[in-house]
């Protein structure tokens, strides 16, 4: 479970915006440039060069 006062400060190394957690995936979203964060053992993984491409068909919701 990832700390809610980690998500106050936690921002998308890309554009510096806010993610949205996404419980079910187990994924930290930027709805700003579509791309999806992993947390791995409760660690989010925040490189974008590992991060997923939200495809278009994917409804990021907050």
């Amino acid at each position: 479970m990832l700390d809610g006062r980690l998500l106050e400060i936690i921002a998308c190394p890309v554009c510096k915006g806010e993610l949205v957690y996404n419980k079910q995936n187990q994924e930290l979203i930027c709805k700003l440039d579509r791309l999806a964060y992993a947390i791995k053992d409760d660690i989010p993984v925040m490189l974008e060069e590992e991060a997923r491409e939200l495809s278009p068909e994917e409804e990021v919701t907050a």
